[in-house]
Order: C-alpha cells, then structure tokens, then sequence
C-alpha cells in the first residue's frame, strides 16, 4: 500500500493524487519510488488510456519536502550504495517521459520546484484558477532538476524559462497560461471534470497503440538535429502501423461513420526505435 500518493481508476483513467497534505504534498524519495511504480501499473492495465495527476488538500506539490533542514540536498550524505547522484525528480520525469499512456497534470495548488519540474513531460497541463507557481531553485542554493533544464525551454522557450529559473519568482495561473506551461486555467470545481474529460476524448476516439507510438515520436524528435530525422522515423512508423487491424479499423470505421473499435494491444506494439 503506498505510503505517499492514491491511485485509483475512473473509468479509463488513473488518477494519481499526491498524498501528503499535511506536508504541502512535499516531494520524497518514497513519493519518487511510489510514482515510478504507479506509473508501471497504469502502464500495465490496458483499460487505463491516460494518467491523470494531482494533489490532495489545497496543493499540487510545494517542492522537496525540506524536513531535513539545510542538509535537505546534501546528497554526499546518502547511504552506501545508493544511487546518490541521480536525482529523485529526474527518475520521476523520465519515467513519465517513457510512458506508453498520454498523462495530465490537474493542478488544483501550488507546484514549486519539483512540483512543477516533474510535470514538464507530461502531455497536458491544466490548472485552477488561483494555483501558483515557481521554479525557486536559485532561491534555494541549488539548481533546476528533473531534467528540466531540458524539457522547460521546449515548453516555454527559453526567454520564459531563463525569465523563471534565474529569478526564482513565484508566478500565477495566468502568466503560466499566457506563456505556455499550462494549456488551460478553470475554476477549482471544473478542474477535474475537465482532465476526466480530457480522457474521455482520448478513450473514445483513439487507437491505443497509436497514441503511444505516437506520443514516443514528438517527444524522442523534439531533440532531433535534421528533419530527416524525424521523416526516417515518421516513415518507419507509419510503414509498422499501415498494415494494422487498427488502421484497417480506423478507416473502415470513417467510411461506414461509426465509432471505431480498436482492438491492438499494446503489450504487442512493434518496436519503433531501431538500434
């Protein structure tokens, strides 16, 4: 039974809530781990088609759980063998950025430092009216993580994300909408409603196989150098998925104006990246 997070499934979702409400939902090594497993399990479930993600009580995540006081980042102090060099949130950003399902984060309060940074992979962001956020790292001594020195500037552009990281100002739904890390801000009521529905439109719509593919291709060609890159890539995906039930579905499914009916598995997908 996880100690720091929820997950449950509504209907073709699973909603993963971070469970320290106490704390703000401040970012552990056990929340890391129990994320990672979470996502392997919604993974694993062919009736999940996306990951929803949010936070209990009035915050999304308020960063790393400072307990520890000023050796809270003091990784030189960890116990032998562990991986002391390898970020917590980095682990949680690239598993989230592996996923088969598409995810979305619900913020419904503040996401500070890593509870920000470890959203940036996700497919979807959505905030309430009145969440905050700030990537303080600099504020703190330390450095952005979870990769984000990577993913923010993709998100954003970089005059956003240098704007952000070396002032370490703490920013509201609306510039964040306006700027580009979230795609929509709803009032507190709506905001699940709205993920949940989000889902839905994925569920009923799409071909499960596909979406993954899919979501593999603009997320591994985002730090493509030619688009040749991405054409060599499109053409072998596409050449995977031509000649599949689910194409033969969707089309025939056009055709006759119907709802499709996908059927391919994604415990059978084809492999896309060739060695």
């Amino acid at each position: 039974m996880p100690e720091t997070i929820l997950y449950e499934r509504h209907g073709h979702a699973a909603v993963i809530t971070l469970n320290r409400p106490d704390r703000m939902n401040g970012f552990t090594r056990v929340m890391g781990a129990e994320l990672i497993q979470a996502m392997d399990k919604a993974d694993a479930d062919d009736g999940v088609r996306a990951v929803v993600f949010t936070g209990a009580g009035r915050a999304f995540c308020a960063g790393a759980d400072l307990g520890g006081g000023g050796k809270t980042f003091d990784y030189t102090a960890a116990e032998p063998g562990e991986d002391d060099h390898r970020d917590g949130g980095g682990l949680v950003s690239l598993r989230i950025f592996d996923s088969k399902k598409p995810t979305i984060a619900a913020f419904n309060g503040p996401a500070v430092g890593v509870g920000v940074t470890m959203t940036l992979p996700m497919d979807f962001r959505i905030a309430a009216r009145g969440a905050k956020f700030g990537f303080v790292f600099t504020r703190r001594g330390v450095v952005p993580e979870a990769a984000s020195s990577w993913f923010l500037p993709k998100a954003v552009g970089m005059p956003a994300a240098l704007d952000w990281v070396l002032t370490g100002r703490v920013f509201g739904a609306d510039e964040a909408l306006e700027r580009g890390l979230v795609s929509k801000v709803v009032e507190p009521e709506e905001l699940m409603p709205t993920a949940l529905a989000l889902v839905g439109e994925i569920a009923e719509n799409t071909a499960p196989v596909s979406v993954a593919m899919a979501r593999a291709m603009l997320w591994n060609m985002a730090g493509a150098n030619h688009p040749l890159d991405a054409h060599r890539l499109d053409s072998r995906a596409m050449w995977l998925r031509g000649s599949s039930a689910d194409a033969y579905e969707g089309v025939q499914s056009f055709l006759e104006k119907r709802s499709p009916e996908f059927r391919d598995r994604l415990d059978e997908m084809p492999e896309l990246f060739e060695d």
